[in-house]
């Protein structure tokens, strides 16, 4: 079985909301079902969308766990973004947080940095 995740983000205004989006994940939409909602594949079979729905923008809650943290934040820098939050857990875990324009929290986590040997 296979199963398809689309995770939603209600944003105030689609045109400004998809650039900086775009931005966020680095490329256009892998599609635009219509005029006020785009979707980015970060997966297989794993998307994230926009929808403009002004009455519930700023209240979307998303993080992915990543195996290369440092690079997608390196990532999101080069592109002009970056966190509103950083945090390192008592188990090493780390988590960075991002928030788009209206609010919605985006946040990358990764696993403990590896010691030196």
């Amino acid at each position: 079985m296979t199963i398809d995740l689309f995770a939603g983000l209600p944003v105030r205004e689609y045109v400004a909301a998809a650039a900086w989006y775009e931005r966020f994940f680095g490329a256009p939409p892998a599609f635009v079902p219509h005029d006020t909602e785009a979707v980015w594949e970060v997966a297989e079979h794993r998307y994230v969308y926009i929808l403009e729905s002004p009455e519930r923008a700023g209240h979307g809650l998303h993080t992915f766990f990543v195996s290369d943290l440092d690079a997608v934040v390196d990532g999101l820098s080069a592109r002009g973004i970056e966190p509103t939050k950083r945090e390192t857990y008592d188990n090493g875990v780390r988590k960075i947080t991002y928030h788009d324009p209206d609010g919605n929290e985006l946040g990358y986590g990764g696993g403990p940095l590896e010691a030196d040997a």
